[in-house]
């Protein structure tokens, strides 16, 4: 087996007095799509900065591959309405890229022929799509994505995680993806971690499923698409969030 591209030990992270992460440890491969889910303040969003260098570890450590290559596309992303710039700029904001550059990172993304489009004039799906080739110009090892449909109906984020995983089979690259649409993203997840401040189960998503049962047992938050897992360790503190189980109601980040 190839070295992991990241490696997490012991990552453990505090704002003031509050324990966000407590003794994270994580892998992923070259290739493998996973998936983060958890509540609203479970520290996904944290975890993902953690990972790019943007939040210092108060305990353990974060090792990368050598030379890796990351890409990025944020949970969301403000541009000013009325600042006049098209995609293609955009593109090439803060160093130039090649037309061609633009064209293939575009075409990569699924909209090719948007280049010249203002940006103010994008629909919520065209811009992820630029959020996407905008991380793809950069030929990532690893595309991290925090969040990235939020803001689309099902249909829009059913499509766009269909194209991660094109874009995984095309490029190769590992994809680690923060999500709340478990009835969408699971189906493109190779594992699953569920995350609550520590990791509570890890495994290989089964089956999205409706159930009653399930629903009757986790409540309505998962829109009768629950997740079941094949738990794989029991990692913190005793509890129990695996076990052939559904996963956690799962909302955003704060």
């Amino acid at each position: 087996m190839s070295a992991p591209l990241i490696q997490t030990t012991g990552l453990s992270v505090r704002h003031g007095g509050t324990t966000v992460l407590d003794r994270v440890d994580f892998t992923i491969a070259r290739g493998e799509i996973v998936t983060i889910v958890g509540p609203n303040g479970s520290g996904k969003s944290t975890f993902l900065r953690a990972l790019l260098g943007g939040v210092r570890p108060s305990a353990g450590r974060v090792v990368q591959a050598a030379g890796l290559r990351l890409g990025y596309v944020p949970q969301r992303l403000v541009l000013d309405a009325g600042l006049p710039i098209t995609v293609a700029r955009f593109l090439g904001l803060p160093r130039r890229v090649t037309r061609a550059e633009t064209r293939a990172a575009l075409e990569r993304a699924g909209v090719p022929d948007i280049g010249r489009h203002p940006m103010a004039d994008l629909s919520g799906g065209q811009f992820q799509r630029v959020l996407l080739a905008r991380a793809l110009l950069s030929k990532p090892d690893l595309l991290m994505l925090d969040e990235g449909a939020a803001g689309l109906d099902q249909p829009g984020a059913a499509a766009f995680y269909r194209r991660i995983e094109d874009v995984r089979r095309e490029t190769g690259c590992a994809v680690l993806m923060v999500s709340h649409d478990l009835h969408v993203v699971m189906s493109a997840s190779d594992r699953v971690i569920c995350l609550n401040g520590h990791v509570c189960c890890e495994g290989t998503p089964e089956v999205v499923a409706e159930a009653p049962v399930y629903r009757a047992l986790f409540g309505e938050g998962t829109q009768g698409a629950l997740a079941l897992y094949r738990h794989h360790h029991d990692h913190v503190h005793g509890d129990d969030c695996g076990r052939d189980h559904a996963a956690l109601p799962v909302k955003e980040d704060a």
